[in-house]
């Protein structure tokens, strides 16, 4: 089976997948991870171009455990992708058809033989379109600016909450915006607002979801 959750940055995608997958023992891809993934290769190798940032997201090693740690090339990246400026340059990254072609690819042969649920911003409609369960998970900004501060705290990065505030605006707008697999809302889509919701509430209502079509 796949479950696939789309939904705009801080909407709560990462943690109730990450729950559900440990609850239901299916095997969580995040496939956010790839493109941040790419980002802070690009970075590194200092990789600006677009045709070199095409090559690149056509070799990439990465392998996320079943404890959630992101490993890139062997090395763990788990915090390392998590920074502003790599979240930056995903979202700028992501723009490049290309890139985001050879990175379903690699998303779909992570997926293969699996009973898998993942989340991001075109799973229910470019990467799985014939997913049996597709989600579309929302919340206010401000909630979700919120949620991604106090997330980054627990994470020791020190960022601004306006600063966040202003880069999940402009993310939202980038993510909505696309050429190829922008955020969309559908009919198909089971739409889940949890701004007022507990994540206890959010979790129980997507497993209840799946437990019905299992």
């Amino acid at each position: 089976m796949v479950v696939a959750i789309d939904g705009p940055a801080g909407s709560g995608k990462s943690t109730v997948t990450n729950i559900i997958g440990e609850k239901l023992g299916f095997t969580k891809v995040d496939t956010g991870a790839t493109y941040r993934c790419l980002a802070l290769k690009a970075i590194r190798n200092n990789v600006e171009k677009e045709e070199d940032l095409i090559e690149l997201s056509k070799n990439l090693d990465i392998e996320i455990t079943e404890d959630k740690k992101v490993f890139l090339d062997g090395q763990e990246v788990t915090l390392d992708i998590r920074t502003n400026e790599v979240s930056n340059r995903a979202s700028f990254i992501s723009n490049i058809v290309d890139v985001r072609k050879n990175l379903v690819e690699l998303q779909r042969k992570m997926s293969v033989g699996k009973d898998v649920i993942l989340e991001g911003r075109d799973t229910t409609t470019v990467v799985f379109p014939n997913a049996e369960i597709k989600i579309y998970l929302d919340a206010t900004l401000e909630e979700r600016a919120n949620r991604r501060f106090r997330q980054n705290k627990e994470l020791n990065i020190e960022v601004p909450y306006e600063e966040v505030y202003k880069s999940m605006e402009a993310r939202d707008y980038n993510d909505m915006h696309k050429e190829f697999g922008a955020l969309t809302k559908t009919e198909n889509q089971i739409y889940i607002d949890t701004t007022n919701m507990t994540l206890e509430e959010v979790v129980d209502e997507i497993t209840n979801i799946i437990e019905g079509e299992k």
